[in-house]
């Protein structure tokens, strides 16, 4: 099969011809149709997040049929449409049995990091992986569309579980132009809410970010975000502020925007800490809450809602597997509006 190899942290990609892979016990082999190309595997691909083994084939939000199944194997048979679960994940800690399975105590890892993933034409993985598609989700015909939903969608569905987020709140999101940020705001219109603040450097993705739900765009190159936020709540400050960038200069100005109530969720970051004023904290039961990817069950929730058109994927940018590392440049770039993805022949 041909396959996007990445040699080494940070290295470009290379095309070449790998061995078919084949299943055994347990797992399942899936024909690729297209694999979305986000920050995550992008960061893997800068070698921002190092991989246990190169070279490896990186790539997780996938759009699949599956080809073959190995012994044992109930869940799927050839034919289905599939997408797969980002984590390997026991299913039978604490954690996995009460629907939190991003704080798996036997975590294993990431498909396209742990294992080969999707930038391939064919991808194996164990068979509890693949998720079939609903009906309602034409995999076919739109591929690229249907393989990012299992994180561009779901991973704002979680958040507006996660905030608590009702048709009182303004909600604020910061790193609004990049692939999650616009499907973010997406699923906060869906989710009512009563004003919706895209915060991001980059004033030519604004326009997008107001057809994709904002109300308000703020540059925060012009700097002054947190006076800027209470200035367009009327002094009251922010419901909740949803932080893509997650650093210091974007988790501090969220935290001096909420208002009474808060909610600060913080979806990523370069692990460096940053300040908080515990007194505000305590005095207006400020909340700081991380959120971590989606559950299986909400993967599973945001295929039905896309299956029934509540909201649907934003893919801006396609290219053919070949072209990987032309794309990853515009990744790199910040050209891309929305979520990029690779198509396969």
């Amino acid at each position: 099969m041909k396959a996007i190899l990445l040699p080494g942290p940070g290295m470009p990609f290379t095309y070449e011809t790998v061995p078919d892979p084949a299943p055994g016990p347990g797992e399942a082999v899936a024909r690729v149709l297209a694999c979305g190309s986000g920050l995550t595997i992008h960061h893997a691909r800068a070698g921002r997040l190092k991989l246990n083994h190169y070279p490896r084939i990186i790539g997780h939000e996938i759009a699949a049929e599956i080809v073959a199944v190995g012994a044992g194997v109930k869940n799927v048979k050839a034919g289905d449409g599939v997408t797969a679960y980002f984590y390997f994940t026991c299913g039978h800690c604490h954690w996995c049995r009460i629907n939190r399975e991003t704080l798996c105590e036997n975590f294993g890892g990431y498909v396209g990091r742990e294992s080969d993933g999707g930038y391939a034409e064919y991808i194996k993985l164990p068979a509890r992986s693949f998720m079939k598609f609903p009906d309602g989700i034409d995999w076919r015909q739109n591929p690229a569309e249907a393989g990012v939903i299992c994180d561009a969608l779901a991973t704002p569905v979680k958040v507006i579980r996660r905030a608590r987020i009702t048709p009182h709140d303004t909600v604020a999101v910061f790193g609004a132009g990049g692939g999650l940020g616009i499907h973010m705001l997406m699923v906060a219109r869906w989710a009512r809410a009563k004003k919706i603040i895209a915060v991001d450097t980059a004033a030519s993705k604004f326009e997008a970010a107001v057809k994709c739900g904002a109300d308000i765009t703020i540059d925060a190159s012009a700097g002054n975000v947190a006076e800027q936020l209470r200035e367009a709540t009327g002094g009251k400050g922010i419901d909740v502020a949803i932080d893509f960038v997650s650093n210091a200069s974007t988790l501090e100005p969220a935290l001096a925007a909420l208002g009474r109530g808060g909610r600060l969720v913080t979806l990523g970051g370069s692990g460096k800490a940053f300040n908080a004023d515990p007194a505000k904290l305590l005095r207006e039961e400020i909340e700081i809450v991380g959120s971590r990817y989606a559950t299986r069950q909400e993967v599973m929730d945001t295929l039905e809602l896309v299956a029934r058109g509540e909201f649907k994927a934003l893919v801006t940018d396609k290219a053919p597997l070949a072209e990987a590392e032309a794309l990853h440049q515009r990744l790199d770039k910040e050209l891309i509006i929305g979520r990029a993805a690779l198509v396969m022949g």
